[in-house]
């Protein structure tokens, strides 16, 4: 077997004390394409920073082939002393190819990166996706990308994967995207508490290893747990002499309690809410014959249809194609060139956007959350200490202080969604929702979408999280050309008879473009979004599936304690002895033998509701 291209043995680093890794050994080999997965804040793009040889560990050794060449895509890249983007992209040429900027002309054009443009003048879209043309224009042994999808719309992200796959070096990513990360990744590394573990396998069969693991991990510390209470109980009652005679036993014990002291819990799961508002008329907005062009550039036109209360719709298409403009248009705030738009009634719409407009850097995480009028936050639930509301979005309590400008982008995005899915609306528009925030958050979203009962309109380029939420999808081309498909990104591809790789654009230009007009009493070519709206659930919700795994449990618990009630009552001196205590404990018979009824009937349900949805996959 050929030597890794890059090695770390027993690295360790740590921040204010916490362990960020923990003893980690890693090698990486050509050929490779791995996963790195964890959540924000986990240690993973330090670990990159690491295995790049851009950061020095406190502890342990890294180990590098010679010769090898590595390039980086970070988060933040730093385009300041370049003239242009064409130059900076040029810079990752290997020295001697430099003349060739042939190359870098390919790469950016398939990224949609204007080389002329000064950095001053780029956007954070544009510089991003300058560097990722840089650090894939050198073809270089070991590539490693820290969030690569964003920025990109699904044609330049499909562009990407079809580039990575025939990929000749290795390849390490970070993604929250994941079909990006099922397409591409042969192995999985999950960074956790420190800790980094490895699954050979791909990203469709990580969580099911994942769930398994903690599951273990949860069992193990249940025994340890036990053990140590027995341990106690010993230490309590038992004879002093026997205790001298025992220190052994002692020790063990304060080792096993300092060990549970040291024992880092896994993070949990971050417990949004969503604020219902009052319903909106069954008409949320009907379009007829609209269109709108800019500097001489038609984005659509003679587009007609409605959308009613409940759709969930999508918006897909490439950069700068006028999905954020027909947003705008529907809610009032642009004017179209033609056409009208007639609004429905009682409408509270809440708009994220993917500025982050929202947030304000010179405030603090607590008067973001409070809006500067106290200690509590107005949530969907009723009042809470904003302590609380941080921990529910896994925050530290202690960052409440700390200004939005040092938070990380994924915490920005988590610490904006905190701050206004507290406002009740009935009209939720989400534009880019899924950039930087880890899969976890992200699951929990998709499922407080799940529960909302009013209408969602999503931009996203996240086919995944795109086929989990929406009902029906606007495909724009980019042309000018808006259609509307039933389902998700993956039911238009069915449907337009391409695969994964095929483009909106390429489709859209098969066929000439045709007006939605989609009515109440439906359309042979047309599908009503109401009908969309029944698509078949692919799996239990996140909610669901942690009540199945914990009823086992419970109900095992219910069952000894049942036991040990009914060997009380057998005592034939119990009643004579304490007849209240005997009416106290048939009472509590009663009752828990009800509530065990109840929960095997509920375990039954579950079990039958994922064997139906597995079948129906």
């Amino acid at each position: 077997m050929a030597p890794p291209l890059v090695s770390l043995h027993d690295v360790q680093i740590a921040y204010g004390g916490a362990a960020v890794l923990d003893g980690v050994d890693l090698h990486i080999r050509a050929g490779e394409r791995l996963c790195l997965i964890g959540r924000n804040g986990a240690g993973k793009s330090t670990l990159m920073k690491l295995i790049a040889g851009r950061l020095e560990p406190d502890g342990g050794a890294r180990r590098q082939q010679p010769g090898i060449r590595t390039a980086y895509l970070e988060q933040e890249p730093d385009v300041s002393a370049c003239r242009s983007l064409k130059e900076y992209v040029a810079e990752g040429l290997p020295e001697g190819e430099r003349d060739q900027l042939y190359r870098a002309d390919a790469v950016m054009d398939a990224l949609s990166v204007r080389g002329d443009t000064s950095p001053d003048d780029a956007s954070g879209g544009e510089i991003r996706r300058a560097a990722l043309a840089r650090a894939l224009v050198g073809a270089p042994d070991l590539l490693l990308l820290d969030e690569p999808t964003n920025h990109l719309d699904i044609q330049a992200i499909e562009w990407l994967e079809t580039a990575l796959k025939d990929w000749r070096g290795a390849l390490v990513m970070i993604s929250h995207d994941r079909a990006f990360l099922e397409h591409l990744g042969t192995a999985c590394l999950w960074l956790d508490r420190g800790v980094l573990r490895r699954f050979d396998g791909g990203f469709d069969r990580f969580e099911d290893w994942q769930d398994a693991l903690l599951r273990e991990e949860a069992e193990t510390q249940a025994r340890q747990d036990k053990l140590i209470a027995a341990e106690s109980r010993w230490a309590v009652e038992g004879i002093t002499a026997r205790r001298k005679r025992n220190q052994g036993r002692l020790r063990r014990l304060r080792d096993m309690r300092a060990e549970r002291a040291q024992r880092r819990a896994p993070t949990g799961r971050a417990e949004m809410s969503l604020s219902q508002g009052h319903a909106s008329g069954t008409l949320v907005a009907e379009a007829e014959d609209i269109g709108k062009s800019y500097d001489g550039r038609t984005l659509f036109r003679g587009l007609s249809f409605r959308i009613h209360r409940g759709d969930r719709i999508g918006f897909i298409g490439p950069n700068g194609a006028g999905k954020t403009t027909l947003i705008r248009t529907l809610l009032g705030d642009v004017t179209p060139d033609e056409g009208r738009i007639r609004l429905g009634t009682n409408l509270t719409p809440l708009v994220i956007d993917q500025k982050r407009s929202a947030l304000d850097e010179a405030m603090t995480v607590q008067d973001v959350l409070t809006g500067g009028r106290g200690d509590y936050v107005h949530a969907p639930g009723g009042a809470q200490h904003v302590a609380t509301y941080l921990k529910a979005f896994l925050f530290d309590p202690s960052v409440a202080r700390t200004p939005v400008s040092v938070l990380s982008g994924g915490e920005r995005n988590r610490l904006l969604l905190a701050a206004r899915l507290a406002s009740p609306s009935n009209l939720l528009v989400l534009d880019e929702p899924t950039n930087d925030l880890d899969m976890e958050t992200l699951d929990l979203l998709e499922e407080l979408l799940a529960d909302y009962t009013g209408t969602v309109l999503l931009v996203s380029h996240d086919r995944s999280f795109i086929d989990r939420v929406v009902t029906a999808c606007f495909v724009f081309d980019g042309a000018g050309a808006v259609t509307e498909h039933a389902g998700g990104y993956s039911d238009y591809l069915q449907r337009e008879g391409g695969d994964r790789g095929s483009r909106p654009s390429e489709k859209s230009a098969e066929k000439p473009a045709r007006k939605s007009t989609r009515t109440d009493t439906g359309d042979a070519d047309v599908v009503p979004l109401r009908q969309a709206r029944a698509k078949t659930r692919r799996k239990l919700s996140y909610k669901d599936q942690r009540e199945l795994d914990s009823l086992p449990a419970e109900v095992e618990m219910l069952s000894m304690r049942i036991t040990q009630m009914e060997a009380e009552l057998a005592d034939p001196d119990f009643y004579s002895r304490d007849p209240n205590g005997f009416a106290k404990v048939s009472k509590d018979l009663s009752a828990a033998r009800e509530d065990l009824d109840a929960r095997e009937m509920r375990w039954l349900e579950l079990e039958e509701l994922k064997e139906s949805l597995e079948a129906s996959l």
